[in-house]
């Protein structure tokens, strides 16, 4: 099993939402919990913090600039001038306990994302949503009767989503099309109940192997597209919860983690709970693509 090493103390209550930014050559994140996202250059370790008022399950930038997210205010509009956060498109008003969870972009420049009951002990059935806001402003429920939408993600070939239920322990593919953004034939692309923990975020690399994080399972497992594990990365602390490529060359795997959830006598077992963490790989990925509204 390869091994994560530690690369910034962040204490994280909730890191999540990790991506790369192509255009600027940094590294974005969230914390969910503390209402609040990041941006980092990786060669001179220098960040910055944004809070924006609103949890945030996932988020990409603007090609026309800013920020869109999916938050528990529903879809939103980030501008980092003024620092105003405007809500375009709310299917969760009136609905208790919820809130956005993860998603991405596709290749059209539309903006996934999916619903988690919050706590999730709220939720007694499957019931959550996964939506899809185009970027004329228009939006789709996807699919429902999903446990917690996670981690989300496509082939290189354009004609697949993945898409992570972390309760149900299942990565879906769907066939997907990539001109309408039509998704049908969910069908389970590997089942998970036998590893510790529930899968948590989701990135493929350009071999189109799926890496999946093991959250309360301190470890990132990459599947082939077959669905066979090809490999096992240990990170040393149990809440791994997002993982993206990065870097220069687009071969490094940046790693966010969580103290949340952790009893009192786990942080003190843990303490670097909440930090990023890395690997060095000679592997490529890609970095997120801009919402094109």
């Amino acid at each position: 099993m390869l091994q994560a090493e530690h690369f910034l103390t962040m204490t994280n209550q909730l890191g999540e939402g990790s991506f790369w930014s192509a255009d600027e050559q940094k590294l974005y994140w969230l914390d969910i919990k503390q209402k609040r996202f990041y941006r980092m250059d990786t060669k001179t370790m220098q960040y910055e913090t944004f809070d924006v008022g609103a949890q945030i399950g996932v988020m990409a930038l603007r090609g026309v600039g800013g920020q869109i997210m999916a938050t528990d205010e529903g879809f939103a509009l980030w501008d980092t001038q003024t620092e105003a956060l405007t809500v375009v498109a709310n299917p969760l008003k009136g609905k208790a306990h919820r809130r956005f969870n993860d998603g991405n972009i596709d290749v059209k420049g539309r903006f996934w994302a999916g619903t988690m009951c919050d706590p999730p002990d709220t939720c007694k059935t499957p019931e959550c949503d996964l939506y899809r806001l185009d970027p004329d402003g228009s939006l789709h429920r996807m699919d429902t009767g999903l446990g917690m939408p996670n981690g989300l993600v496509w082939n290189p070939e354009n004609t697949i989503l993945y898409l992570t239920d972390s309760p149900q322990q299942v990565i879906y593919a769907y066939d997907f099309d990539p001109e309408t953004g039509k998704i049908e034939h969910r069908r389970p692309f590997v089942q998970t109940h036998d590893e510790p923990g529930v899968p948590d975020g989701l990135t493929i690399d350009d071999e189109g192997f799926l890496w999946s994080v093991r959250y309360n399972g301190g470890k990132i497992i990459r599947y082939d597209p077959n669905g066979k594990i090809e490999r096992e990365v240990h990170v040393p602390v149990p809440h791994p919860t997002s993982c993206t490529f990065g870097g220069k060359n687009m071969d490094a795997l940046y790693i966010t983690t969580a103290w949340n959830e952790l009893s009192e006598e786990q942080k003190k077992q843990y303490p670097q709970s909440g930090d990023l963490f890395s690997l060095q790989t000679n592997i490529r990925g890609s970095g997120r693509r801009h919402f094109a509204g």
